[in-house]
This record gives C-alpha cells, structure tokens and sequence, in this order.
C-alpha cells in the first residue's frame, strides 16, 4: 500500500508537524508512506516539494494573490480565511506518485484549490485539524455556526450580506465536492461533531483519531537539569505558556491568561510564581503581567519542546477553540499537568482533576483556580504528572495513531476493490 499524505508543510505549523507525525508513524510500521507539501522543512526523502526556485517562489506568492479579494472587506477580523482559488498542478504530481490512497490534511495558504480536490482521483481520507473543510472560509469559527446552513453573512468577514465571500467559497466546494465521498477523520470528538453537523460534510463516516507523538522525545525529564538548561530558576513554580502566534492569535487564549494572572499576582501566590512563554519573543514594551516572565521565542524541535514542559510546574493552554490541542497532549507525555478550559478538543486529552484541571469557559478566574489547585499539594502534584504520563502512553503514541490510520486505509481499500 502507498499512502500519500497531501500537507501545505511537512514542519512548519502545528497542523503540518500533525500531519509530519503521522507519516513518520506509519513509515515506522513499514507502511510506504510518502507527503506531498507546499514547502518542505525536513530531510525526509519521503516528502517532495518544489525543488526548482523559480516553482518555490510562485507556491510563496500564491498566498498573496489568494487573500487578494479578502481586500475588498476591510473591517474584516484579522483571523486566518481561505478562499483557495488559485490554480495549482497537484493532481498531475499525484499521478506521478500514483499512491493506493490519499490523505489531506491542511491545504491552506493557496496551497491547492478547492476545485483541484475534486481532480485527485485515489479513494481519499481528510483529517480535519481545523474547520476549514465544512466552512466558507474561515478556520475557527468562534460563535458562528452559519457552516450547517450555507454560511454567508460571514461575522469574520463583518459582512452582512447572505451572497459575500464566505457563500461563495461555500457553494464552490458543494459544487466541486458534490460527487467525492472521503472518508473524514477528526483528532477530537468535539469538531467530530461539528464536522458532523455540518452543511458539506453531514453525510460523510466520520471516525476519531486522536494526533500522536513520539514518546521517547516527549519524555520526562529531571526538572532540575531542564530548568539548568534554560537559564531558569529552581526556586520557583513555573507556568508554562506556548502556542504558534502564543501572544498574538486571539484564539489562543492569551487575554483570558493576562486576567488569570492579574489575579494571581494579588494574591499569597505573587512571589511563588514566574511564567514561562515560548511562540513568541520578548515585545519591545512588554506588558505587565504580574510575575516575571521569561521569553523563549519561537521553538520548532521536538527535544527543545521536551526540555521546556519538563521544566514547568503546569502547563496552560487557555484557547478558546482547538480542533485537538497538540501542546496540551505534549505536556501530558512530559508528566507536566495541563489548565484548560472544559471545552472543544482539549476535552479528550485533560482528564478533570486527574491530569490537569477544565476550567468553567471562558471564566479566567476558574482558570487561576485551577492553576491553584494544581500546584499547591506537592504530592497532589506529583499524582497528577504519573497520570499525564500514563494518559499520554495509553493514548498519544505514534504507533497508536499509525495502526488506527492504516486499519482505516485498508478498510477503505478492501471496500473499494469489493464495489468494482
């Protein structure tokens, strides 16, 4: 069997590192798997991109001219929005490749156009790592839920209009879409749901597989040794914040944390804590944020990673919506337990007041609660970091995720040559 995963990157982005995972994972079972990527960051032989510099420069620029009509709403909300309609050649290099099977993952950034999906002529399997797929445009709808009708009148856009961008993207992928049955895969049963209620997508099986990792990288690690590597201090309890565009993407849950702490830092607690930041770097003025903060910056490899969960006392991951929560599970396979909110994937990986603590969305002073009440009780503490690590054994392995993958894949292909 060849499997062929189609990714805008192999690396870059946490829905690219999901989907890099995954394809390592099944090479890891002796399954031929191969990516298909926009741009390529890693040294795998097994991922093709565009090598000459010229297609390299076109596949950066196609993002530009992709958000061009995105101009015309200028009170739009400064959020992520597709409209993929670009030409690409994806499916002449598919046929190249010629794989058994085809599994899309995330395919923004101009990377291929809605219509070209339609062109991919292999049984095909969509892991949703985002809402993209059943919306029209948006990838975190926040309160909208205009995706189980036929959007349009697109609060992301500030468009009051029923016929604007959003219904646009909408009707182009229920005309190109119309006639391709995937079979779709959710890493959380929360956007299974959503996916489930969609307008595109209601039709479809959709089965849960959550994201994996490696758990020899995600390991824990002697705190004090991590907290000797990065400069940090022993004699505090550390808070651990970090996501892509930690600071700046709304959807994290940056502003809900600022508050948590401003609480905190009035509290018997100001001088026991500092907070720790990696995915963005120290601002030029930073903001008070109660305790001293330290800046990690912008950290891409797995053993850095490790290092930095290692470190920390609790991890928080705030975000007001996530189709998973890569960092919350990655913090678990670290023993380190996880603040979030009861809500949206993290839901499947926090286990409440097992491995971490959900807090009541979106009050940020249950979430500075929770940060309390994990840190406290040192031998509370220590239970819940045996329990992290057992949930992320049990459940977040490669291997794990690999063998549910390939279950499907062969299902998929023993059902097809049944039909013919």
């Amino acid at each position: 069997m060849k499997v062929l995963h189609i990714s805008t990157s192999d690396m870059q982005g946490g829905a690219a590192r999901a989907a890099y995972r995954l394809h390592k994972g099944l090479q890891n079972i002796n399954v031929n798997s191969q990516m298909l990527v926009q741009e390529k960051s890693s040294d795998n032989r097994a991922v093709f991109a565009p090598e000459i510099r010229l297609f390299q420069g076109i596949e950066r620029a196609k993002l530009t001219f992709d958000a061009l009509p995105l101009k015309f709403y200028t009170q739009r909300k400064n959020t992520t929005f597709s409209l993929q309609w670009i030409p690409d050649r994806t499916a002449s290099k598919v046929n190249q490749i010629d794989p058994d099977i085809i599994n899309l993952h995330w395919v923004g950034a101009g990377f291929m156009q809605i219509e070209s999906i339609a062109k991919l002529k292999r049984p095909l399997v969509v892991t949703l790592h985002d809402m993209w797929f059943f919306t029209g445009g948006c990838h975190v709808s926040g309160e909208c839920d205009r995706y189980t009708i036929s959007c349009g009148a697109c609060p992301q856009l500030h468009s009051s209009q029923d016929w604007d961008l959003s219904r646009w993207v909408w009707e182009r992928k229920a005309k190109a879409w119309k006639d391709l049955h995937p079979t779709i895969v959710s890493p959380s049963s929360w956007i299974a749901k959503c996916a489930g209620n969609s307008s595109l997508l209601k039709n479809l099986p959709i089965q849960v597989i959550p994201h994996g990792l490696d758990t020899q990288k995600y390991r824990p690690i002697n705190q004090r040794v991590a907290r000797e590597l990065l400069n940090l201090p022993q004699d505090k309890q550390l808070i651990l914040f970090g996501a892509i565009q930690a600071t700046s993407d709304s959807n994290k849950g940056f502003h809900l944390l600022q508050s948590a702490l401003r609480d905190l830092s009035k509290s018997s607690w100001q001088d026991k804590l500092e907070l720790v930041i990696f995915g963005a770097s120290q601002p030029n003025n930073p903001t008070d944020l109660g305790f001293k903060t330290h800046y990690l910056g912008h950290i891409n490899d797995d053993l850095s990673l490790a290092v930095i969960y290692s470190a920390a006392d609790v991890m928080i991951v705030p975000s007001i919506q996530e189709s998973f929560g890569q960092t919350a599970s990655e913090s678990l396979a670290c023993g380190t337990p996880v603040v979030a909110f009861n809500a949206t994937g993290l839901k499947d990986i926090i286990n409440h007041q097992q491995n971490g603590y959900l807090a009541i969305p979106y009050a940020s002073e249950d979430l500075a609660a929770g940060i309390i009440w994990v840190l406290e009780n040192q031998d509370r503490h220590q239970k819940l970091s045996l329990c992290a690590r057992e949930k992320a054994e049990r459940e977040f392995t490669l291997e794990n995720q690999a063998r549910q993958y390939l279950a499907l894949f062969e299902n998929i292909l023993t059902n097809q040559k049944s039909i013919i």
